[in-house]
């Protein structure tokens, strides 16, 4: 079931996420959808993604498909000829929870992938001021350069504090990802938040 539930959660979220480019072109957040492996693996994800990318009218750019570590990273498979043809329309790619899987470093630098997510579990050691985990610290500060040699940009997944978020930043971490931002909210709740701020 996860090839049709995948398909009916991407045209969803592309269908509210063009309201969103309606309402505010020049300030709509791109929406994140998130892949099982079953679906990166299957034929026609180029022509699902194509086509409701056309019926909901949303510009690609505000797309963002995150794929596990594993799901891409694996050594003994062949990069996706769907990401290439999906990053070339212009969709962003995003590795989730890096860091967690097998990080063949080689492997990454040929694929299309545009952002690093660097799993919550590193970020739990800047909690607090003051106290931050040192090794936590110089593996976030290395994975932040290492994606930035590579040309990506990094989110850093599980930020619940003010201490996170200050430390992160001092370490040019490029987003955040967490409660300390807003919890979790309804497509309501976030068109109200975009009109406040445009």
């Amino acid at each position: 079931m996860i090839v049709p539930l995948g398909r009916w959660v991407l045209e969803t979220a592309c269908e509210q996420a063009s309201r969103w480019q309606e309402l505010a072109p020049q300030a709509a957040p791109f929406v994140s959808v998130n892949l099982a492996v079953r679906q990166a693996q299957e034929p026609g994800l180029v022509d699902d993604v194509a086509r409701v990318l056309d019926r909901t009218g949303l510009d690609p750019r505000c797309l963002q498909l995150e794929l596990t570590e594993s799901a891409i990273m694996d050594p003994g498979q062949e990069p996706l000829a769907a990401l290439t043809t999906l990053s070339a329309m212009g969709v962003r790619i995003a590795i989730d929870d890096f860091g967690t899987g097998y990080s063949n470093l080689a492997y990454l630098r040929s694929l299309p992938v545009h952002v690093l997510k660097l799993a919550g579990s590193f970020v739990d050691g800047l909690r607090t001021a003051g106290r931050a985990d040192p090794v936590g610290e110089r593996i976030i500060g290395t994975l932040v350069q290492l994606a930035h040699a590579l040309g990506l940009t990094v989110t850093a997944e599980g930020v619940e504090t003010e201490a996170q978020a200050q430390r992160l930043k001092s370490m040019r971490c490029d987003a955040g990802q967490g409660w300390y931002f807003a919890p979790a909210g309804t497509a309501e709740e976030l068109t109200r938040l975009l009109t406040r701020y445009t």
